[in-house]
């Protein structure tokens, strides 16, 4: 089938309407209708060739929300009507021990919702910005929240589970001090999850204008990281540190905040690599420095399922379609609180 999407042929151009073609659902496929799809960082720096590797046409996007508009004759978890959700990948190779862990997200075989090698035309995915998707069933995920909270469910699908992830690998929770470190679309996501969780949370910023939109969010403490004396007071008081920026700066700043056996989790990706940290910062406290990328489909239902309960969902700015250009130079400027949302319904234009 043909469907409107927004995408760029070269990353020197701006994205713009094409059409392009969706496979027909097979057996154990999910056809969906898009509602909305959040903007991330990572569709900017794909789709402008930013990344090693894009193929073009390029159409990005992978925090997808929408309805099951059809289903394959041996689908049994979805009917049409429900509302769902696709995150950052469409496929694994369902065989390996990552996989069997339900950690597709590591597995060297992952397709990701966009720039991914495919069967399907034209050789490679085609993601979010777009009329429909059809994916396997597998990796098709329930949203259980309102209706009307749809378009804010949208960044869930990654800025949630990215932050998601290794709060809970790392055990967040009550009588724990959680760092989160930026407080952009992912920070904000952090914070509030890791209040939601239980945990102590202190919020890192370099901007005082900041302090009251993290306390906003659930942060308990506020610490503005270019103050020596407040970061100073913060050592030695953490259990873990989420680090969501994505441009290099020193971590040695904030490994010194780490308990003994304190770790600091890194999820934002710099496009060039952070200064080392010294040596004598990890060893003399057993402190440790990780890294996490998005989560497995399993943790993905868990965390959609938990911010249903507890009524979380993102802080979103909506935009259409033909704004998205705009969006993106805003992005880069950190002119948005905290995610921009397309408007699918915006594509028929």
């Amino acid at each position: 089938m043909t469907v409107n999407a927004y995408g760029a042929h070269a990353g020197d151009q701006p994205l713009g309407p094409i059409a392009i073609t969706r496979r027909a659902p097979g057996a154990h496929d999910v056809e969906i209708d898009i509602a909305f799809c959040g903007v991330c960082h990572s569709d900017l720096h794909q789709v402008r060739g930013e990344w090693a590797g894009t193929v073009y046409p390029c159409v990005p996007g992978h925090e997808i929300v929408g309805r099951v508009a059809a289903v394959g004759a041996h689908v049994g978890g979805f009917a049409v009507g429900d509302l769902v959700g696709v995150g950052c990948m469409v496929d694994s190779c369902r065989s390996c021990p990552d996989c069997d862990a339900g950690l597709e997200n590591y597995c060297d075989g992952m397709v990701g919702t966009y720039n991914a090698p495919t069967p399907d035309a034209p050789g490679h995915t085609l993601g979010g910005y777009s009329e429909r998707i059809v994916v396997n069933e597998r990796y098709v995920l329930r949203v259980r929240h309102d209706p009307s909270q749809l378009a804010a469910v949208a960044p869930l699908l990654c800025a949630g589970i990215t932050t998601w992830s290794p709060l809970r690998h790392w055990q967040a929770g009550p009588g724990k001090r959680v760092g989160i470190v930026g407080i952009g679309g992912l920070g904000h996501m952090g914070i509030k999850l890791a209040r939601a969780l239980g945990a102590h949370v202190v919020a890192f910023t370099t901007s005082e204008s900041k302090r009251r939109d993290a306390e906003a969010l659930g942060a308990h403490e506020v610490v503005v990281s270019r103050d020596p004396e407040a970061m100073a007071a913060q050592g030695r008081r953490l259990d873990l540190i989420v680090n969501t920026v994505a441009a290099p700066h020193d971590l040695d700043a904030y490994l010194s905040l780490l308990k003994r056996d304190g770790t600091m989790v890194l999820v934002g990706a710099p496009s060039s690599p952070h200064p080392s940290p010294q040596v004598f910062n990890l060893i003399m406290k057993r402190r440790a420095l990780a890294g996490s990328m998005i989560g497995g489909i399993p943790e993905t239902q868990e965390m959609l399922d938990f911010c249903a309960e507890h009524g979380i969902v993102a802080d979103i700015e909506m935009i259409e379609a033909s704004e998205i250009n705009a969006a993106y130079e805003r992005m880069l400027e950190g002119k948005v609180k905290y995610r921009f949302v397309i408007d699918s319904a915006t594509l028929k234009a």
